[in-house]
């Protein structure tokens, strides 16, 4: 009887200590299994050579791609076509990275903000506003663009000076106001087209979710892009650059989701030029449209717009599938 439970005893001894060893050993899988798994693919930044149709120069623009884009092969990524401001114009060459000095860009590469979108960066063409253009133009370097760092992020720029008074006012007569600023984005427009045909060729992308956004002369621009070409936008985005009336007809044909913004003290693109536009949207019978003036903000209110996830994430929730064609 004694024997039968000594050996009683001994099995249950050998039975627990089997248990802790598998339990051990599934312990240890698991930590195995946790530590192989891999962080998503890093982002990147890439310089895309092509040759202008406005003048046959041999320049370039910028291309991320999102983190994670490596991973999967059979995932397509939304686009995001961005035209920059009137202030960061270059050669396409050594003066490219202006572009990155505001906007998604920015945002994504030098913020590392975790951007889901494959972004499209071109730069303008100067024109004659190296010897002729603004004080800002003039007086910009390099040196003082942000940089991205190997560990961490720079602090963001200061805001501009917020000149005057929040203040209502009436709608512009547009009668005598031009559809396109001089020398703006319209200009190119044959080399925005041919920057997005070649990312639908050369990337994963998702053609039915384009976005198109801008800022400042940029916006107009996009303004002016999505009413000559609106079967190609899922959703606009212009910031801080308000549409001619005259360019409304397509964009409500098409009924293109519209984030229009504005700033209360913005004193170069003044609030009372952008209400014919939308007005006129409405009047089409568009109205997939919103309008937000950041009634405290001045002219880059921009700043506030691109790192706000609401904005990308109202992107996001648009497809050419689901607007009427």
């Amino acid at each position: 009887m004694l024997n039968t439970w000594l050996q009683q005893a001994v099995w249950h001894k050998l039975l627990a200590a089997a248990c802790m060893c598998a339990a051990l050993i599934g312990c240890k899988s698991m930590s195995v299994m946790n530590t192989s798994q891999s962080a998503p693919s890093a982002e990147q930044l890439l310089r895309i050579p092509y040759t202008s149709s406005l003048d046959n120069t041999q320049r370039e623009y910028l291309v991320y791609l999102p983190q994670g884009y490596a991973d999967n092969p059979e995932k397509d990524w939304p686009v995001m076509l961005f035209l920059h401001g009137n202030g960061e114009r270059g050669d396409g060459l050594s003066e490219l990275d202006f572009v990155m000095a505001h906007g998604p860009l920015y945002e994504a590469w030098i913020q590392k903000q975790p951007l889901p979108f494959i972004i499209i960066s071109p730069q303008l063409h100067m024109f004659d506003l190296r010897e002729n253009g603004p004080d800002y133009i003039k007086n910009r370097t390099l040196d003082n663009l942000p940089k991205r760092l190997e560990n961490g992020v720079p602090e963001r720029g200061p805001m501009f000076t917020r000149g005057g008074p929040m203040d209502g006012v009436p709608q512009a007569d547009m009668s005598k106001v031009d559809i396109t600023l001089p020398i703006g984005w319209n200009y190119v427009e044959q080399d925005l087209l041919g920057m997005l045909a070649h990312a639908h060729a050369n990337y994963r992308t998702d053609a039915s979710r384009v976005y198109l956004t801008g800022l400042s002369y940029g916006g107009f621009g996009t303004w002016y892009m999505a009413s000559k070409h609106p079967q190609l936008f899922a959703a606009i985005a212009p910031v801080v650059g308000w549409g001619h009336p005259d360019l409304m007809a397509p964009i409500a044909e098409h009924k293109i989701p519209v984030w229009q913004f504005a700033a209360g003290r913005d004193y170069s693109v003044r609030i009372q030029y952008f209400y014919a536009g939308l007005n006129k949207l409405e009047e089409l019978g568009h109205d997939n449209v919103r309008f937000t003036n950041h009634e405290d903000m001045a002219h880059d209110a921009w700043r506030r717009v691109y790192r706000s996830k609401d904005f990308y994430d109202w992107l996001l929730e648009h497809k050419l599938v689901e607007q009427a064609r």
